[in-house]
C-alpha cells in the first residue's frame, strides 16, 4: 500500500517527482539481477530521460513504475531496505493496525510492527506537547547505503505512513514540518509537493515529518471492506487528495487566539496555516463553519475574558481583540452579548 511521490492534483498531468526516484527504482532492479526495461517501456521513461540529472516525472509515471517493479521484484520496499518486503507486506501492516481504535494507537501499531519486516530503519511516534511525530531511526550506516537509494527509502515510507493516516481518519493531516538527515537534493523543490504544510529541513539529526498531536484522538473511520477497496489501487493513496481537514475548525480557532493580529485578513490568517486563503475558506465551508464566525466566537471569549480578569480600558481590550477602533469592537461587542463593555463588567462585578 506504498504511496507515490506525487505532485498536487491538477487538472493537466505535472512531472514533479523527481526523475533521481525512478533511477533508485532502476537500481533495485539492477541489485537484484533484473531488467527494468518492461516497467520503463510502461511508464513511458525512456533511457536517455531516465539519465537526466534535473529530469522530473508525473505521479502517473512514478505509479505505473512502482507498481510494475513491486511485482517483478516482489518488493514493496522497491530496493530500499535490506531484505525484500513481499508483495502485499504493507496491506499487512494496514490490516493489523484496522481495528485501533484511535490514530494514536494506529501509528504506534504500524511502526511497531514496520521494524518485523524491515530492520534496516525503526519508526516511532513521538509526542512533544502539543506537536506529534513520526521518526525514523537509521539502523544502518549512511555510508553503506547508496546516497540516492537511502533519500529514496526515507521519503517513501514517511509518504507512505503519512498517506496511510490521512486514509485511516478520512481526513487530511496537515503537516507542522518535515525533516531529513542528508543535504538538500539538487530537487529539493519537490519535497514542498511531496511533504506540503511547514518548513522542510536538510542535514537534519533524523528523518521525520511533524504534525497537530490533536489528530491522534481523531477515531479510524475505515473497516475491512475500505481496506480491500484501497488496496486494489493503493499506490495513488496520496495526501493531497484529503480535502476535508477534522481538525482544521480548532486550528483556526487556536490561530486565532495565539495571533489576534491575523483576524484582519484571511490572507495572514490562511499565511499561518500554510494555504491559501480560497482553500482555507472552503475547507471550512466543508467543515460547516465560516472564517467570520469563527472570528466573531473567539474575539468575544477573549473581550469577555479580558473585561472580567482586567481593569483594562476598553480600548485596550478592543485592541487585545484584534479590533482596530474602539467604536466598531462597541459595536460588535453589543451584537455579541447585549450589552456594551461598561454594561456587562457592571453586571458581573
Amino acid at each position: 500500500m506504498p504511496t507515490s511521490s506525487a505532485g498536487p492534483s491538477v487538472p493537466t498531468p505535472v512531472a514533479a517527482t523527481p526523475m533521481a526516484f525512478a533511477r533508485a527504482i532502476v537500481a533495485a532492479y539492477q541489485r537484484h539481477g533484473a531488467d527494468p526495461a518492461l516497467a520503463l517501456r510502461q511508464a513511458q521513461i525512456t533511457p536517455s530521460r531516465l539519465q537526466q540529472p534535473e529530469g522530473r516525472i508525473t505521479a502517473r509515471q512514478m505509479e505505473l513504475l512502482s507498481a510494475a517493479a513491486m511485482r517483478e521484484l516482489d518488493d514493496e520496499g522497491l530496493g530500499a531496505f535490506g531484505r525484500r518486503l513481499p508483495w502485499g507486506t504493507y496491506g499487512m501492516l494496514a490490516r493489523a493496525s484496522l481495528t485501533s481504535p484511535d490514530l494514536g494507537v494506529a501509528l504506534k501499531r504500524w511502526c511497531r510492527h514496520h521494524a518485523l519486516v524491515a530492520d534496516d530503519i525503526r519508526l516511532s511516534l513521538v509526542e512533544r506537547g502539543a506537536a506529534a511525530a513520526i521518526v525514523v531511526e537509521e539502523r544502518k550506516p549512511a555510508a553503506r547505503v547508496a546516497p540516492g537509494v537511502r533519500e529514496f527509502g526515507l521519503v517513501h515510507v514517511l509518504r507512505n505512513i503519512h498517506g496511510l493516516a490521512c486514509w485511516y481518519v478520512d481526513s487530511r493531516v496537515a503537516l507542522q514540518g518535515a525533516s531529513f538527515p542528508y543535504p538538500a537534493p539538487a530537487h529539493a523543490d519537490a519535497y514542498r509537493f511531496m511533504f506540503p504544510g511547514g518548513p522542510l529541513k536538510f542535514d537534519a539529526r533524523a528523518a521525520e515529518i511533524r504534525f497537530d498531536a490533536r489528530y491522534l484522538a481523531l477515531p479510524l473511520r475505515r473497516d475491512e471492506k475500505a481496506l480491500r477497496l484501497m488496496l486494489q489501487r493503493a499506490l495513488p493513496l496520496t495526501v493531497l487528495q484529503y480535502r476535508r481537514d477534522r481538525l482544521l475548525v480548532q486550528q483556526v480557532r487556536q490561530a486565532l487566539v495565539n495571533h489576534p493580529e491575523a483576524s484582519h485578513s484571511a490572507q495572514a490568517l490562511a499565511d499561518l496555516l500554510h494555504m491559501s486563503p480560497r482553500t482555507l475558506h472552503r475547507q471550512l465551508k466543508e467543515e460547516q463553519a465560516s472564517l467570520q464566525a469563527l472570528k466573531d466566537e473567539v474575539r468575544c471569549e477573549n473581550a469577555r475574558d479580558l473585561l472580567l480578569r482586567t481593569s483594562r480600558p476598553v480600548k485596550q481590550v478592543a485592541a487585545a481583540v484584534g479590533f482596530r477602533s474602539e467604536k466598531s469592537f462597541l459595536r460588535a461587542f453589543k451584537q455579541w452579548t447585549g450589552a456594551t463593555p461598561a454594561e456587562f463588567r457592571a453586571r458581573t462585578a
